[in-house]
């Protein structure tokens, strides 16, 4: 993992960034504002851009930020993103996240993910406790690639804490820390797997233990699970959102096999408020640790962001030039 640590002057200094911009900017709309705040990216300390662009060229599979400006007065974690959105929750946090986000790639959002929102926000929500969403708590979130069922998924998986009471975990695996061996490997290689949409993307019929043939009604795309280079791969897989081609039995063992070795070499990323994470979302999968929330404004709460690369892929999959994708 690579890891950079703002020392006092630096952290200040991006909170002066931010505090600016929104004086500027007192209306805040994220999505429109998203060219604006990339150019307002270049004012960051030099030594964190540094540290960010030369991560981004060397591909690290983590690449981690700390000491970034939180609120002291932070307000209660709201009960679900749809409260934080009609509240504005922490939008100097969501700033200082698309600040760092943008020296990396360019941040993107999707229409029907927490509402068309660029940055979303993780909190545990009342009556979602088991399902397969970032809202969840009881429920452990399986391994998984961030929007596997899209072409033009992000590269980076961004979070950032801002409270962390009971030090909840990311669950994450590189791909270099497994080794799949042939013909296991070959199978991953060929085009024989659905990539289906996840439930946070509020698609319908919902899937569910009790309706599982649900996954079927939804649209999907059928890739590989490894792809690019093949002396050097980049990954793509979800266990609870990717099937085989139907009756290829022998493409249905070969996910549950690399499935396997992802969990066994599964380890933990404890954020700490004012730390970021940057997840390669090509390299390493990411899940997280079960717990139990309390519902009293104390609960664990980050703020989350899709980057691309090179948000030109989009454009051109979508015939649109815009950074909500569908």
């Amino acid at each position: 993992m690579a890891r950079y640590v703002l020392n006092d002057e630096e952290r200040n200094e991006v909170a002066a960034i931010a505090d600016g911009y929104l004086a500027r900017y007192p209306v805040w709309e994220p999505l429109e504002q998203a060219d604006t705040i990339r150019a307002e990216a270049q004012r960051l300390p030099v030594g964190v851009r540094q540290f960010l662009v030369a991560s981004r060229g060397a591909e690290d599979a983590l690449i981690r930020v700390a000491n970034l400006p939180v609120d002291d007065n932070l307000v209660p974690t709201p009960g679900s993103w749809q409260i934080a959105q009609k509240e504005g929750a922490a939008v100097r946090e969501e700033l200082v996240l698309l600040l760092i986000a943008s020296v990396l790639g360019d941040p993107f959002a999707w229409t029907h993910q927490q509402g068309g929102r660029l940055v979303h926000d993780v909190c545990p929500a009342k009556g979602q406790e088991n399902s397969l969403t970032s809202a969840s708590s009881e429920q452990q979130l399986t391994l998984h690639t961030e929007d596997v069922f899209h072409a033009c998924r992000g590269d980076y998986v961004a979070l950032m804490c801002l409270r962390n009471p009971d030090a909840v975990g990311t669950t994450v695996s590189t791909l270099d820390a497994v080794d799949f061996a042939e013909p296991l490997r070959r199978v991953l290689q060929e085009d024989r797997f659905r990539f289906f949409p996840d439930d946070s993307h509020h698609v319908v019929p919902t899937h569910t233990s009790e309706n599982p043939s649900a996954l079927e009604e939804r649209p999907y795309e059928v890739a590989s699970v490894l792809f690019g280079p093949a002396d050097s791969p980049y990954l793509r897989i979800d266990a609870d959102f990717t099937d085989s081609l139907p009756d290829d039995a022998e493409a249905r063992r070969s996910l549950d096999a690399a499935a396997g070795l992802l969990a066994q070499a599964a380890d933990r990323v404890v954020l700490n408020p004012g730390e970021a994470v940057f997840i390669d979302n090509y390299l390493t999968v990411h899940g997280r640790d079960t717990f139990t929330p309390r519902y009293d404004g104390t609960d664990r709460w980050l703020k989350r962001t899709s980057v691309a690369r090179d948000l030109r892929r989009a454009y051109v999959h979508t015939k649109s030039r815009s950074r909500l994708l569908a």
